[in-house]
């Protein structure tokens, strides 16, 4: 692969020409292009920045980047975990923020057209106004819709619904040399050759830059309710979890909260809406479980069952969320869990592992023992319902490099537990550069093999997002 190229004065007029004075170089580019919200993987300026609002403009500055060979990283708000937004190859950041706009209802076929910097937020909001859902839900609300695709990110009601690939009928894509591309219809169905479509879905910016979606809405439910059932303990609560599911209750999300973070959440918003003891006894974990419904009858019967399971799995009580405020208040402090671990922690890792449900309390205590052994404290919330857990390691009193060298034994011996328990490197962050690493470990030379030759196929100059996913040229030009 040839040498990257700098963005010289020339290049630098004929991105102008394209953008105009949405093209920013050296000391006018925006410092947070240099980071995403996990700043332990590093900051790296680019070169230059452009704001694109349009397909086309899209498509002209891949060409200009392309017949120059300079690496393009694409953004939209930056709220990733694992640098996968971090230009680690300097040259040029492509933000999609400012391609905002939702386009489009289809109401006859329940879908909508939107640009990828729509915010998830204002989806949600969006389509609920017309008495739709969009069911991907994950916790970061200003994320948006593209970054999520770019990830396939899931979320609290992945239980029920599925993941954002399950909701993405068609892209409009740009490739690395400029080309625009349609992949995928309105419809629901297809058997016509290889998925392109579902091979970009996740592909973090690393084989295309998406510009335009078409998603799948299901109408909102008629009615919810939310209940919290308390555990004297971690094993007791997970092992309540498959019941649930198996109870035909099909819950919306089960979330799982341990004791730590539920202090953290209450001091951090003022908030305390999950109790810390119950009937007198000490909570030690807890799942917050929705079901929705056409009828209150309907979530009657499906609480009277919740309360048999619960009874059943040594619970210490089922608590009905049963107001709307306080429905808002429960998930708005869900939904504040990793805002109320950064506030109060100054250096922070994290990973998103997805194990087998029933594999998650080994895999808890697994990773607390690690944490007392080395002296990193692990904190700990997820989605119980299919086994993708976030766990932060956590310090404020160790050095960065200390605290670095302690985190990489922690991360090496989680990621290999977790192989053993069959389980996955990512739920929902993604690989990013940061765990790179460990999905090679984890899928074996073959695989990550045909994933750069994937990669190969369709960015042959490596232009794309450099150093993410399965691109390790940069690490070894080092």
């Amino acid at each position: 692969m040839a040498a990257y190229s700098k963005i010289t004065p020339e290049i630098a007029e004929q991105l102008r020409a394209v953008v105009g004075k949405r093209f920013y170089v050296g000391g006018e580019v925006d410092p947070n292009y240099s980071h995403d919200e996990m700043p332990i993987y590093g900051k790296y300026m680019p070169e230059a920045a452009v704001d694109a609002e349009t397909t086309e403009e899209v498509s002209a500055v891949m060409k200009i980047c392309a017949a120059n060979k300079i690496p393009v990283t694409c953004r939209g708000a930056g709220t990733g975990l694992v640098g996968g937004c971090v230009p680690l190859a300097g040259g040029l950041v492509l933000c999609t923020r400012r391609m905002n706009k939702i386009l489009e209802y289809d109401m006859d076929n329940l879908v909508v057209r939107l640009q990828p910097g729509v915010l998830l937020k204002d989806l949600a909001a969006d389509a609920q106004s017309r008495g739709l859902m969009y069911p991907p839900d994950p916790g970061e609300k200003t994320a948006t819709v593209g970054g999520n695709i770019s990830t396939n990110a899931g979320g609290m009601r992945a239980v029920k619904y599925g993941v954002t690939r399950d909701y993405v009928l068609a892209l409009t894509v740009v490739l690395a040399d400029g080309r625009i591309i349609e992949l995928g219809k309105s419809v629901c169905k297809t058997s016509s050759g290889y998925s392109l479509l579902h091979l970009m879905i996740g592909s973090e910016g690393t084989l295309g830059i998406i510009t335009e979606m078409t998603l799948k809405l299901i109408p909102s439910p008629i009615c919810d309710v939310s209940c919290l059932v308390p555990f004297r303990d971690v094993e007791s609560c997970i092992r309540s979890v498959p019941k649930i599911k198996l109870a035909n209750l099909d819950p919306q999300s089960i979330e799982f909260m341990d004791a730590d973070i539920v202090t953290s959440s209450a001091a951090f918003t003022g908030n305390p809406i999950f109790p810390e003891r119950v009937r007198n006894e000490d909570v030690g974990a807890s799942v917050l479980v929705t079901f929705t419904g056409y009828d209150e009858d309907e979530l009657d019967q499906k609480m009277i069952k919740l309360g048999e399971i619960a009874k059943e799995a040594d619970a210490l009580d089922v608590l009905v969320v049963a107001t709307s405020s306080n429905k808002k208040s429960a998930w708005a402090a869900r939904s504040s869990f990793l805002t109320a671990i950064e506030a109060d922690t100054k250096l922070i890792d994290e990973m998103d592992v997805v194990v087998p449900v029933d594999k998650i309390p080994a895999f808890l205590i697994y990773i607390r023992a690690l944490g007392d052994e080395l002296g990193i404290r692990i904190r700990n919330f997820g989605h119980a319902g299919d086994g993708n857990l976030h766990i932060y390691c956590c310090s404020n009193e160790l050095e960065e490099e200390e605290f670095k060298r302690r985190v990489k034994i922690i991360m090496d011996r989680a990621y290999t537990k977790c192989a053993e328990l069959e389980g996955q490197v990512s739920g929902e962050h993604s690989i990013g550069h940061a765990k790179m690493v460990y999905l090679r470990e984890s899928v074996g030379e073959d695989v990550f093999e045909l994933m750069r030759q994937i990669k190969a196929v369709f960015d042959p100059d490596g232009i794309l997002n450099p150093g993410k996913v399965c691109d390790s040229t940069l690490a070894e030009r080092a």
